[in-house]
């Protein structure tokens, strides 16, 4: 028999999404792919040197299962250049990606039973994480006239004696909208955890992000490579915890993963200390793009009250066009040949909007949009 806690993990489904957009490539349809959240810019020259380097060099042996050292100062100084905060090089464990930090720090943090606090929508995977160690999520909707930001006194309303950590995402996936300071320090001051997912941090082309170390020590940081700097595939993230929970986390990695990758974790250096030039020219074409699609889905009908200014992505109402937005999606994947993510997949007050990602070059873009529109005059 399988397990429970295995069959209780939904579909990720922008990833069914794309295996049918597969399917039809394979057929030979060209599809143009807005539904998955990756860079489609080649890794800085400066990180790929440095993980050559690494393996001329010899280290492909396990490291500390924090992490290497340097990786771990260099991460300090980035925080306490980008965000005034200073963390110490002991509160951070270095892992294979985020979602390996995400699965660590809530085998430590919940007990079965224990709930964490999020929104609704939501990035896809959350749920699982917080389920597959016996924890529950509690949703709270966020709506499209706040710009998908938590309201604080919602979230008052929602903390029970089982609230163990109210999790965060700004800028958001699916949403790409920012959680304001004054939010953030609000909710910075509640009694649970607060857990903070910072993977798009840097991918902000109006106002400013803030991390959540500005307003309490009393948080978790999820961070990574894989968004600012095109590091999808090399896998290296890492989780900031506070000092009590450094110890119990680290057992959890030696026994589960050992350690991150010993090359990677010196490309992840390069990454930090040399690659800005890089990050500058990706966040500005990212921005134009931006622009340009926001303007052709207005355009075109779709709902987009508060402008996103962060991550990758655009998260339109649809309502106007269906209530089902999975029948929506694999209907414009199977008619105009242009993959999106339905809004389902974020959760239930997610139903009737489509998440558009940018992440592709602008011809692509408009070649979706221009196929989009054609749909949407035939409908």
């Amino acid at each position: 028999m399988v397990a429970k806690r295995t069959e209780n993990i939904t579909s990720f489904i922008v990833m069914d999404v794309l295996e049918k957009a597969h399917e039809l490539e394979c057929e030979g349809v060209n599809v143009v792919h807005l539904e998955v959240g990756e860079p489609d810019f080649d890794t800085p020259p400066c990180v790929k040197a440095a993980a050559c380097k690494a393996l001329e060099d010899g280290h492909t042996h396990y490291t500390h299962s924090l992490g290497l050292l340097e990786l771990r100062e260099t991460i300090c100084h980035y925080y306490r250049e980008h965000y005034g905060v200073a963390i110490s090089a002991d509160q951070i464990i270095v892992t294979s990606g985020t979602s390996p930090a995400m699965l660590l720090l809530f085998a430590a943090l919940l007990d079965p039973g224990d709930q964490v606090i999020i929104s609704d929508p939501h990035y896809a995977c959350y749920p699982n994480f917080i389920r597959f160690v016996e924890g529950e999520p509690v949703c709270i909707p966020v709506f499209e006239e706040d710009g998908f930001q938590f309201r604080p006194d919602a979230i008052r309303q929602k903390i029970t004696a089982r609230t163990q950590a109210i999790f965060i995402n700004s800028p958001s996936n699916p949403t790409g909208n920012l959680l304001s300071a004054e939010r953030m320090q609000e909710i910075a001051a509640m009694r649970p955890w607060i857990v903070s997912d910072e993977i798009y941090h840097g991918l902000v082309y109006e106002g400013q992000e803030h991390s959540i170390l500005e307003y309490t020590d009393t948080a978790f940081v999820l961070n990574g490579f894989s968004k600012l700097y095109a590091m999808t595939g090399l896998r290296l993230g890492y989780l900031i915890a506070p000092k009590p929970f450094v110890r119990p986390i680290q057992k959890l990695h030696q026994n589960f993963f050992i350690s991150a990758n010993s090359m990677i974790q010196r490309a992840g250096i390069a990454a930090l200390t040399q690659a800005g030039a890089d990050v500058a020219r990706m966040k500005a074409v990212y921005n134009d793009r931006r622009k340009f699609m926001l303007a052709r889905l207005k355009a075109m009908g779709f709902g987009i009250t508060v402008e996103p200014t962060g991550a990758f992505y655009v998260f339109a109402n649809a309502r106007h066009l269906s209530n089902n937005s999975y029948e929506l999606a694999f209907d414009i994947l199977a008619k105009a040949h242009v993959g999106v993510t339905p809004g389902i997949d974020f959760g239930q007050n997610g139903e009737g909007y489509l998440r558009f990602s940018y992440a592709n070059s602008m011809e692509n873009i408009g070649e979706g949009m221009d196929r989009l529109e054609a749909y949407l005059k035939r409908k």
